[in-house]
């Protein structure tokens, strides 16, 4: 039972003042200026310079650095929201009133899963609040980088550091130039589902890497025990597959103006079946694969006590031992490497993968949706009402829960090997 709320001194307040009136500074500056930097690199005058564009680019990330600043969470937190809000303020002036209104119901509508997720998976950050609250809007920010490189792609900004030419390419332009280039498959079907894999990977790549650079920037200093760190993993996460649902106009977007605006009489039935799916499986995905990463990323952390723990209990780890004798290169560091490689690469194909195979109806020829046609069986068969999406469904839905929960349970996973803060709140006492 948590002790009770104690009344804020003078001091304290003032305190938090400061911070709020620093909070609204940085966040609204940093707002404005990557909104300035935007609008000046898709300048058409500008784009033309690219030794121009490449220094906008710089500075952009630079800014971006700065956004999650070595403060303390409620502060970062405070920051992270003023910036939020004052870019969608952007984009909502910029709209019609019907185009206002579907943002505010789907963001509404997004929001409601994403509370769900957080409280299943909270556990005791209930009361280190600003903790939580930072990770959740980091990871509404980690979708930037994928959306960032997006715009760049389908505004054709090219850019040159000196000598070197940089030109970002369309994902599913390379994937399918490198397959057909590299690999050389043979049919068409072939090349166009490689090409998909191919694409979806690196897709994954970059979301994971964006989702683990927030978590890092931002949690590592409060990390205790590796549940800390899967947990926390799982709160970026789910902020991610918010930003993500609320952003791309075919997911929340799409179902509040097509199937409640739009229509004379609202598509309730639709609405709910939609929302429910992308709620539950889509976040499952982002859940999944960030908290198997957000568990490697803890041994990483944690990777002495870990490794002399296991030492004392006789456990060897012949390849981390045979390295460290021929390389003279500490166990731990090597130890650190291996779990993050293993990490990135498992996270990365789990979300690759599942992309892959609800996207596979719509790109095999005849566009299967059961099992009964995939395999061109009768119309009698029983396969028939096995639906193609029923299969990573239930195995990142139901399989992805227990995998979870079978790391979340071990003991020497809850294990305090840091230094837990109780990091402050934005609850103000009466």
């Amino acid at each position: 039972m948590s002790e009770p709320a104690q009344p804020l001194t003078h001091t304290k307040r003032r305190s938090m003042i400061k911070d709020l009136i620093f909070a609204i500074t940085m966040g609204g500056v940093t707002a404005w200026s990557l909104i300035a930097m935007k609008d000046l690199l898709f300048n058409a005058g500008v784009k033309s310079n690219q030794f121009l564009t490449a220094l906008l680019i710089v500075l952009t990330i630079i800014a971006w650095k700065i956004l999650f600043g070595p403060w303390k969470p409620r502060v970062r937190a405070l920051t992270l929201l003023v910036f939020i809000l004052a870019v969608a303020a952007e984009i909502l002036i910029g709209e019609t009133q019907h185009e206002r209104l579907a943002h505010y119901l789907s963001i509404v509508v997004a929001l409601i899963p994403a509370c769900v997720w957080v409280a299943l998976f909270l556990e005791y950050h209930v009361e280190r609040f600003s903790l939580v609250a930072l990770m959740f809007l980091s990871g509404v920010l980690s979708t930037a980088p994928i959306l960032f490189y997006d715009a760049l792609v389908r505004r054709g900004v090219q850019f040159q550091f000196f000598v070197l030419r940089v030109v970002p390419e369309n994902f599913n332009r390379v994937s399918h130039s490198f397959v057909t280039n590299q690999l050389d498959p043979g049919s068409g079907v072939r090349i166009t589902l490689f090409s998909a894999l191919v694409s979806f990977l690196l897709v994954g790549l970059i979301e994971e890497v964006s989702k683990f650079w927030v978590l890092k920037t931002s949690g590592r200093r409060y990390f205790s025990s590796i549940d800390d760190v899967v947990l926390l993993s799982i709160i970026v996460a789910i902020g991610f597959a918010f930003a993500e649902n609320v952003l791309n106009p075919l997911y929340f977007l799409s179902f509040v103006k097509n199937q409640l605006i739009t229509p004379t009489d609202p598509a309730w039935g639709s609405f709910i079946g939609n929302v429910l799916g992308r709620s539950v499986l889509t976040n499952m995905v982002h859940i999944l694969s960030s908290g198997v990463l957000g568990y490697f990323f803890g041994l990483s952390v944690f990777a002495r006590p870990y490794l002399e723990e296991g030492h004392r209990k006789g456990k060897s780890h012949l390849i981390l031992h045979t390295l460290h004798k021929l390389l003279r290169y500490p166990e731990k560091d090597l130890f650190r490497k291996e779990v993050l490689i293993i990490g990135f690469v498992v996270s990365i194909a789990l979300h690759g993968l599942f992309n892959f195979l609800v996207t596979l109806p719509e790109i095999l020829p005849g566009n299967p949706s059961s099992l009964g046609d995939l395999f061109g069986l009768s119309g009698h068969s029983f396969l028939h009402s096995i639906s193609l999406l029923l299969i990573p469904s239930l195995f990142y839905v139901v399989g992805g829960f227990w995998l979870l929960s079978a790391l979340l349970l071990r003991k020497e996973n809850k294990k305090e090997r840091g230094e837990r803060l109780v990091t402050d709140t934005f609850v103000l006492a009466q």
